[in-house]
């Protein structure tokens, strides 16, 4: 994967075949071609967990036809991150209580959850002709 810098505060995000427009909205000094980082980050949670409850609900004939997962978060500060996200997961048709209970095991599951969950190690390098 390679992010690259597009002018303002627009970047290009490239993995394989697939690029995604990051930028910051026109009142943040962009130009608002794009989800905002953070946004980006926020659906990638939703969209994880929607593929793992997805999957369960095609693996037990749980119609997914109008499923959604809504996504909200709010800022902490010090320092400056996401301090909450709140998922709402809705499905079409009603679930058993046990299904319910499973659903929710399998979204807690999704790996980008899990990553925020047990904190992964980040490195980060800089690289400059000078160094």
């Amino acid at each position: 994967m390679q992010i690259a810098y597009r002018g303002g505060a627009r970047y290009d995000v490239t993995s394989g075949r697939h690029t995604i427009v990051t930028d910051q909205p026109v009142e943040d000094g962009g130009g608002d071609a794009g989800m905002s980082p953070v946004e980006l980050f926020a659906g990638s949670l939703g969209s994880c967990v929607a593929y793992f409850v997805g999957r369960y609900c095609t693996r037990h004939q749980i119609p997914c036809e109008g499923f959604t997962v809504d996504v909200e978060w709010s800022y902490a500060e010090q320092p400056h991150r996401v301090g909450a996200v709140g998922l709402r997961v809705t499905l079409p048709s009603a679930v058993t209580p046990e299904q319910r209970e499973t659903l929710l095991k399998v979204a807690h599951g999704c790996t980008v959850h899990q990553s925020l969950a047990v904190q992964p190690k980040v490195e980060i390098n800089l690289v400059s002709p000078n160094l």
